[in-house]
């Protein structure tokens, strides 16, 4: 099961039948593009399956994007051949995803969109942000962990960093927790 929150600065968190009916009528009715971020994960695998499943306005192209993280201040004290030999596997692991969700939402009725994709080697808080700012993305939709510690909002920090340092509207999808879940909220 999923649990999907579209966040808007100014709508605040509605469902996802309001989410496109404001998008139509934000668009009115002409296309969007929608930029999808990936990293592999369970939540990720919910952001692809929502997309998947959504009746996109005519002509709206989709773009995946997933980041290969930059390398720790540890990892970048390795000898040169073990850094480059980290670096191609953390790309490679990147490209891998965008594969597969492409993969996925050509099985799709997304399959209609033009799907286009990207690898970016940075911090996925400001390559998310950085990339529907160059290629003019009216929504970003992507997933939340929703790790928290006490007292923090139930999103992930780069669910919320792009929620609230990007231009555009942003649809956050997560799992929905069962009971038992450990980390369940």
């Amino acid at each position: 099961m999923s649990e999907v929150t579209p966040f808007f600065r100014c709508s605040g968190f509605v469902g996802p039948r309001v989410a496109m009916q404001w998008f139509r009528i934000r668009s009115g009715g002409r296309s969007m593009k929608i930029l999808l971020a990936v990293d592999g994960s369970e939540c990720s695998g919910v952001v692809v399956e929502e997309v998947a499943k959504r009746p996109w306005p005519a002509d709206s192209a989709l773009r995946i994007i997933s980041v290969a993280e930059t390398l720790s201040f540890e990892e970048l004290t390795l000898p040169p051949r073990y850094r480059e030999d980290l670096e191609r596997a953390t790309r490679q692991r990147a490209q891998t995803i965008v594969e597969r969700a492409t993969a996925r939402l050509r099985e799709s009725d997304a399959r209609f969109l033009p799907i286009s994709s990207t690898v970016v080697v940075d911090s996925p808080k400001d390559a998310i942000v950085e990339e529907a700012e160059r290629w003019g993305a009216d929504l970003i939709v992507v997933g939340s962990h929703g790790y928290r510690c006490p007292g923090r909002a139930p999103l992930g920090s780069v669910s919320q960093a792009v929620a609230t340092q990007t231009k555009c509207s942003v649809e956050i999808a997560r799992r929905r927790h069962m009971d038992g879940d450990e980390n369940a909220e």
